[in-house]
């Protein structure tokens, strides 16, 4: 209902000449806090064991009674507590994975006892899988807790059993677990400023992840800007392309800050200190070198590059090699 009065009032107002397709909007995000705890991982798999617990004893309390070994009762009857886990690290990982262990025994009996089945379409029995699918590896049979190098990112970490779209996110040194909502509003000079579309998405996704539906949904609303000033976390190379591409828009956005190590230092040479021949694929370094060779690749984000390599021959003895590379 609230979608449909927006809308409405949207098109009274271009009606009224107060917006306008081609004019200059702005987006930026606050964080929306979710209705849960922000736990630690320990604690959320506790609270998912005890979640699905609670769960099934209201959907399959005969067969929950008959198959729960007696101390599941004592070791999840309460709400799992940072301060009651223990302090050393090794009976922690100890009660963690004996919740694992517990879990896996939970799911194997659902999903191989046939007139159990149906409870797989129970939305907290798949909440209990993916959140062991992040937790836990199975490892000659036993459940082990995952390093934190081997878990997913925070766009798709389940943080609570409680509401699983919610996600960790940071904002400078604000951490939150939640949501981002993105608004964007007109800032022509000559009309009032009106947020023209609002976007939610996950904490933990990127800002930029977000241009695209925010230009998308302006186009279905005909109110495509010509420019549209964002941040530097809504712009990176391709969204420059594709926004003027897609939508003839141009993204207007601060370039992030340099971090590498010539940039703090003051000193030695950047990529903007290279010699770019498009036409030629090829790179010209400040000694006066020209590159080997141009291969167009995907980084690890899934990002077009090129990447250009140097001969090893000119690089050895090249007598500016410290202002490059610190290797």
């Amino acid at each position: 209902m609230e979608y449909v009065l927006f809308e409405a009032l949207l098109n009274c107002l271009k009606q009224r000449g107060l917006i306008k397709a081609g004019g200059r909007p702005r987006t930026d995000a606050t964080h929306v806090l979710a209705a849960v705890r922000a736990i630690s991982r320990i604690v959320c798999v506790g609270e998912t064991m005890r979640a699905i617990l609670n769960v099934l004893a209201e959907v399959a309390p005969e067969w929950l009674r008959s198959f729960a070994p007696d101390e599941w009762y004592e070791r999840y009857a309460h709400r799992v507590e940072e301060y009651r886990l223990p302090k050393e690290q090794s009976k922690r990982i100890a009660l963690v994975e004996t919740i694992g262990a517990d879990g896996f025994t939970l799911l194997d009996a659902i999903y191989t006892t046939p007139e159990l089945n149906w409870l797989e379409h129970v939305p907290a029995v798949e909440t209990l899988r993916r959140v062991w699918v992040q937790q836990f590896e199975l490892l000659d049979g036993k459940a082990h807790f995952r390093a934190n190098d081997t878990i997913p990112p925070p766009p798709k970490m389940i943080c609570s059993p409680y509401d699983v779209e919610a996600t960790s996110g940071r904002k400078l040194t604000t951490w939150w677990v939640g949501y981002k909502v993105q608004l964007t509003e007109s800032c022509d000079e000559d009309l009032p400023r009106l947020i023209t579309h609002v976007e939610t998405s996950r904490a933990g996704n990127g800002d930029v992840d977000v241009t695209p539906v925010i230009h998308r949904a302006l186009k279905q609303k005909d109110l495509l800007p010509k420019e549209h000033l964002t941040d530097t976390n809504y712009a990176e190379a391709k969204q420059f392309v594709q926004s003027h591409q897609q939508y003839n828009i141009d993204l207007i956005a601060p370039t992030r800050a340099d971090h590498k190590w010539q940039a703090k230092a003051k000193q030695g040479f950047d990529a903007s200190s290279f010699l770019i021949d498009w036409q030629a694929h090829k790179a010209t370094c400040p000694a006066g070198r020209d590159s080997l060779s141009w291969t167009p690749a995907r980084d690890r984000y899934d990002n077009q590059v090129i990447k250009i390599k140097c001969s090893i021959k000119d690089c050895r003895s090249c007598h500016l090699k410290q202002h490059y590379t610190t290797a």
